[in-house]
């Protein structure tokens, strides 16, 4: 007997991987690589449309860049972000006349940098 919601002509051939997920919540996830972070209702829009990663930057509604640029603005997005279940990478301005300040962003956290 084919369970309710399941196509009886479904294949699960040697390109499907079935996992067990009894007590889980599993979810199509998708990625968001280019977000301006202007408002904290991006992050309520992205999870009830399956976003789970989004990645970018900005300071906030001051702002429309795609950059979080400098140490201490990528620490403040950071903590920003510890309220939401989604996976964020936030860039850093990848525009310097040293390598220092490029450097300096990476160890605080920055996934990348944006020119």
């Amino acid at each position: 007997q084919t369970m309710d919601g399941v196509d009886p002509n479904m294949v699960i051939g040697a390109n499907t991987d079935v996992r067990s997920a009894e007590g889980m919540i599993a979810t199509a996830g998708a990625i968001d690589v280019h977000v301006h972070f202007d408002s904290a209702g991006l992050c309520e829009e992205a999870i009830a449309s399956g976003v789970t990663t989004m990645i970018g930057g900005g300071l906030g509604p001051v702002t429309v860049g795609i950059t979080s640029s400098g140490t201490v603005n990528l620490g403040r997005m950071l903590q920003a972000s510890e309220a939401w279940p989604i996976n964020f990478g936030f860039l850093g301005k990848g525009s310097a006349y040293d390598v220092a300040p490029l450097l300096e962003q990476g160890r605080a956290g920055a996934i990348g940098l944006k020119i």
